[in-house]
């Protein structure tokens, strides 16, 4: 890794924090506060809190950085040595501009990540939550509870990717990874979103694909994604809050849908985990480096997926859990289980601290009828916002692998990696 490409981009983002700082503070309508205050925030609220007072830019950014101290082990004891050391930090650049009375846009570009060094367009989108700029009025019924969103970014399947780390975007995970079958990923798409005494309901579609191109050749078999959510949240009392969904995403095609858990182009959290030597049939011992280690991309050509999400929180005390079921339509493919629970205790003043566990397993196989592969993890730690931009987490983690799908795999048979990863970030 050349220098200039880990100090270019930090430079560059602290040139804009310094810079813009007053850009920063700009508040956009209908908009999740990049700070400790949009923790559980989900879906963003139908409350017009800021008056509409023309055009304004919001210049923010993110940015992250761990210290890893993880050891691995396999039964054929062919995994590379890790030490304790910085990983390379990661930063974004965040645009968000108001451009009308309920209209807003948003734009992410990646200055540095674990799969990309150089800086690139991550997504964005337009989101209406008003049509005054058509018309005054227009369609007002119907907007006062609904939220349209159009563009080339992430889109709302499921609840486990509002607490996700995007890139350098840490703030919202209370930990260091993301889960293990990550649903996440930036498609086309278009959805519309409800929201009414709380109930929620969402119904949208993407094109199914994560690398948009225009060529078509005979074996293409492009489909639609069609994507959507269900669910109620509601604020019982001063202490108590209660949210329960369910969403679900189908695509039929056997060139789309693949990307859903492997369209996080930014890389995963925990770096050369089971990274492995083989020799290449030369004589070379050589090294075989995944940036998407740690995690299970899979990747079914005509998926169905079905997500369910508790979340409950009681005074300091937090619950967020995942149901998941995820296979394949066309022959021969599998299917895959994800269950998740995370329970937090938030404490101080202005619950600036907090502690926590996390559970995380996946088990199915990709080929039907194969034997079952299984990946359990067990995270536990804190952390403390010294500011409400600025985090410090503190985890340990405890990865396994097993099942009867692993038995001879060279990388993956015994497979267990553990240890502390502290990470800090910023965001504003």
């Amino acid at each position: 890794m050349k220098f200039n490409s880990i100090i270019k981009p930090i430079a560059l983002t602290l040139a804009m924090m310094w810079a813009f700082q007053a850009f920063a503070q700009t508040p956009i309508q209908y908009y999740r506060p990049d700070s400790q205050d949009g923790l559980n925030i989900f879906e963003t609220s139908k409350t017009d809190t800021v008056a509409y007072d023309g055009l304004k830019v919001k210049i923010g950014g993110d940015f992250a950085m761990q210290l890893q101290s993880i050891n691995q082990s396999n039964d054929a004891n062919n995994l590379v040595e890790l030490g304790s050391n910085l990983n390379l930090p990661t930063a974004n650049l965040n645009l968000d501009v108001q451009l009308e009375d309920g209209l807003r846009m948003h734009l992410r570009t990646y200055l540095s990540s674990r799969h990309h060094e150089e800086a690139w367009v991550k997504g964005g989108y337009l989101q209406m939550d008003n049509l005054n700029f058509i018309s005054d009025g227009f369609l007002s019924g119907f907007m006062e509870v609904a939220t349209i969103k159009v563009g080339m970014d992430e889109f709302n399947y499921g609840d486990a990717h509002f607490r996700r780390t995007d890139n350098a975007r840490a703030i919202y995970n209370p930990f260091v990874g993301n889960y293990i079958m990550d649903a996440f990923s930036t498609e086309a798409f278009m959805e519309v979103t409800l929201q009414k005494n709380g109930l929620i309901g969402v119904i949208g579609l993407t094109n199914g694909k994560l690398n948009q191109n225009v060529t078509v050749n005979d074996n293409t078999d492009n489909k639609v994604s069609f994507f959507g959510k269900i669910g109620y949240d509601n604020q019982i009392n001063d202490d108590l809050r209660l949210r329960l969904t369910g969403s679900w995403y189908i695509n039929k095609g056997t060139t789309t849908g693949t990307w859903l858990y492997s369209g996080d182009r930014s890389g995963s959290r925990y770096y050369h985990v089971g990274d492995y030597m083989y020799d290449d049939g030369t004589g070379n011992i050589v090294t075989a480096s995944d940036d998407f280690s740690g995690r299970l991309r899979a990747r079914f050509k005509k998926l169905t997926a079905i997500q369910i999400n508790p979340f409950v929180k009681y005074k300091g005390l937090e619950f967020f859990g995942i149901y998941e079921i995820a296979g394949g339509s066309a022959d021969g493919e599998g299917s895959f289980t994800q269950v998740a629970g995370e329970a937090l205790y938030r404490l101080g003043q202005k619950e600036q601290f907090y502690l926590g566990g996390r559970y995380n397993s996946v088990k199915g196989n990709q080929v039907d009828g194969a034997p079952d592969i299984e990946i359990n993890r067990f995270n536990v730690g804190g952390g403390w916002f010294m500011t409400k931009n600025v985090l410090t987490k503190l985890e340990y983690v405890n990865q396994t692998y097993g099942g009867e799908g692993y038995a001879g795999n060279a990388q993956f048979q015994g497979l267990e990696f553990k240890g502390f990863v502290i990470e800090a970030a910023i965001s504003f």
